[in-house]
C-alpha cells in the first residue's frame, strides 16, 4: 500500500488529535489527553511553533504522525525530542512507522543535532525491539521524572 510522508498542515490537526487519542488509549491512559485542536493549532502552527510534525497519508487520510521538538543538551548541544511516533492500529505492519522514524532521523541529521531522544514504555516490547534493531540505545539506568501542574503548585507553595 502506498503512503506519503510530508510536513503537517494546520488542516491536519483534527486527524492528528485523533491519533494522539488513539495512542493514549493504547497506552492505557485514554482519559489523559487534555490538549485540544486549538492548542495544537496555536502551539504547532502559530508564530513561534513549539513542535514539528510529519504525517503519513494514504489516499488523503492521515494514518500516522511523528511529533518532535528541539531541546538542548548541556553536554552535547542541540538535540531533538521525539514526543510521539504513532501509526493507527489498522495500518500497522505497512512500514509507515519506519518511514516516519527515518524522516525524523533525516531531519535531525540534516539540522546537525547531536542526538535524538524519546521515551518508550517498558512493556511496549515491539517498540523496544524495533528501536534496538535500528541501532538506538535503550538506556536502562535513566528514569523519567515528571512534575504535573498540581505538583508544581504544591512545591512552589512550600518553597
Amino acid at each position: 500500500m502506498n503512503f506519503t510522508i510530508r510536513d503537517a498542515k494546520i488542516e491536519d490537526v483534527p486527524s492528528i488529535l485523533n491519533l494522539i487519542k488513539e495512542l493514549a488509549h493504547f497506552e492505557k491512559e485514554a482519559d489523559a489527553v487534555e490538549v485540544t485542536v486549538n492548542d495544537l493549532e496555536r502551539d504547532g502552527f502559530g508564530k513561534a511553533p513549539l513542535f514539528k510534525i510529519f504525517v503519513a497519508e494514504i489516499a488523503e487520510e492521515i494514518v500516522g504522525i511523528a511529533l518532535f521538538y528541539p531541546r538542548y543538551s548541556t553536554w552535547k548541544g542541540p538535540t531533538i525530542h521525539l514526543e510521539d511516533l504513532i501509526v493507527t492500529e489498522r495500518k500497522r505492519g505497512l512500514k509507515i512507522g519506519s518511514a516516519l522514524y527515518k524522516k525524523v532521523i533525516e531531519y535531525g541529521y540534516d539540522k546537525g543535532v547531536k542526538r535524538i531522544e524519546w521515551n518508550v514504555l517498558d512493556w511496549n516490547t515491539p517498540a523496544l525491539k524495533f528501536y534496538e534493531k535500528s541501532g538506538a540505545n535503550v538506556l536502562q539506568e535513566w528514569s523519567t521524572v515528571q512534575m504535573d501542574v498540581e505538583s508544581m503548585k504544591s512545591y512552589l507553595a512550600k518553597h
